[in-house]
């Protein structure tokens, strides 16, 4: 299993933050089946003001070129990603045009150890 966190903003605009926490509490079906097809097995997404903190969990296999790839072949998700941008903004340091940014783990606790 694998385990990546990533980041994102939004727009700092209060109604636009409640509509897409409205968004997220009932995505389509077909977004969440594009999700698992990819190999993510879990997924949780926290905000702090207009930043976001996405948790996901994958197959070991799983690839984010293989899912950017089939997200590309599917227009439900394509018609997501385009609509999702008008809440969102690049993070500081993204790339032209990418959204989720994989952030690097600097640090491990365990209790285990």
């Amino acid at each position: 299993m694998k385990r990546y966190a990533l980041a994102l903003d939004l727009k700092d605009d209060a109604q636009l933050i409640a509509e897409y926490e409205e968004l997220h509490r009932a995505i389509a079906p077909e977004i969440r089946q594009s999700i698992l097809d990819s190999g993510i097995t879990q997924m949780e997404i926290f905000r702090f003001a207009d930043r976001m903190f996405m948790i996901i969990e994958a197959e070991d296999d799983f690839s984010f070129a293989e899912k950017a790839a089939a997200d590309e072949a599917n227009p439900n998700v394509k018609a997501w990603e385009q609509f999702t941008w008008k809440f969102q903004k690049a993070i500081p340091g993204a790339k032209p045009g990418e959204k989720w940014v994989v952030m690097n783990k600097i640090f491990e606790l365990s209790a285990s150890e």
